[in-house]
């Protein structure tokens, strides 16, 4: 017996969607290899932006939106969800919480997620605990395209911090999708880059 068409087309959509999620965990990641723990958890914004706070927060993400939003627990305690909370703990790690922790709970939160996105058609329909009554509800669909959106806006931040850090910059292990240049050519551009800025401000 054949599967129904909109089932097909459920698992084509799901297909996708795993995609470009897992695109943006593997990238976010790949942004803290060769890096000390220092470097991983240093502030590089005046708000604090760091790379393995990156990777705690969309954690979360995943556990909540898809996890506890469709009735599927971790079981994984977040402080972030705590009735006293400290306002943006779930932005950074302590000394406590080592890379190897962070790292194993966000691999911990992508088989949870992606257990709710095989068990579920894309209509499911879950509630957002942290949303107020009466527009907490979110479709499965609408929930993995949200933690899709935020994983990769992170990632985009990673590789800036990535960048500001040690000079590696690079869409994934695979793809650097980088105009070639040597060090020289992006020193050049770069310097373009000012001239062009000052002069424009000279015009406003």
């Amino acid at each position: 017996m054949t599967a129904p068409d909109h089932a097909r087309s459920d698992e084509s959509a799901k297909s996708d969607l795993r995609y470009y999620l897992q695109s943006a965990r593997d990238a976010l990641l790949w942004k803290l290899e060769g890096l000390s723990e220092y470097d991983v958890r240093r502030p590089r914004t005046p708000t604090g932006t760091n790379l393995l706070g990156l990777v705690k927060h969309v954690a979360g993400v995943e556990l909540g939106y898809l996890g506890d939003t469709f009735g599927r627990p971790s079981g994984i305690v977040l402080a972030c969800l705590e009735a006293d909370a400290e306002p943006n703990v779930d932005m950074w790690a302590t000394t406590e919480e080592s890379r190897e922790h962070i790292v194993s709970l966000y691999h911990q939160a992508w088989a949870h997620a992606d257990a709710t996105i095989d068990a579920l058609a894309l209509d499911t329909v879950g509630r957002v605990p942290w949303w107020p009554d009466g527009r907490d509800e979110v479709t499965l669909h609408h929930a993995v395209v949200r933690v899709i959106a935020d994983t990769h806006r992170h990632a985009g931040h990673a590789d800036i911090l990535r960048e500001l850090t040690d000079g590696a910059v690079g869409m994934d292990k695979g793809n650097g999708n980088m105009p070639p240049g040597d060090a020289r050519w992006w020193e050049d551009h770069r310097n373009r880059l000012e001239r062009v800025a000052r002069e424009a401000g000279r015009g406003a």
